[in-house]
């Protein structure tokens, strides 16, 4: 399938700075190649369209990633992604966050 959304990570610095982890276009990829927590700062994750200049569709910060997992909704929806990706992502967040 031809991915229309991509995956932002960032790692975002105590001095608000912030430098990109990598752009990914599947869930499995983003946990295995993009999930870097920093020692100090936090990791963000936005989700946004390919070649669009429109604000993100979303955008999560650590360590809580509030309203992630409920944002997903409408991908599964559409199919955009499956339920086993969304509960790969949601629970690899949650336990990087519980290792950190």
């Amino acid at each position: 399938m031809f991915r229309k959304l991509y995956w932002v990570s960032e790692q975002v610095y105590i001095d608000g700075t912030s430098s990109v982890n990598g752009v990914y276009t599947s869930i499995p990829d983003l946990v295995h190649y993009g999930l870097r927590f920093p020692e100090k700062g936090q990791l963000r994750l936005t989700l946004t369209k390919l070649d669009s200049n429109q604000q993100p569709l979303g955008c999560w910060l650590s360590p809580n990633f509030d309203g992630l997992e409920a944002a997903m909704g409408p991908y599964l929806m559409t199919e955009e992604f499956t339920n086993d990706h969304v509960k790969l992502l949601v629970n690899s967040v949650k336990d990087s966050t519980v290792a950190a």
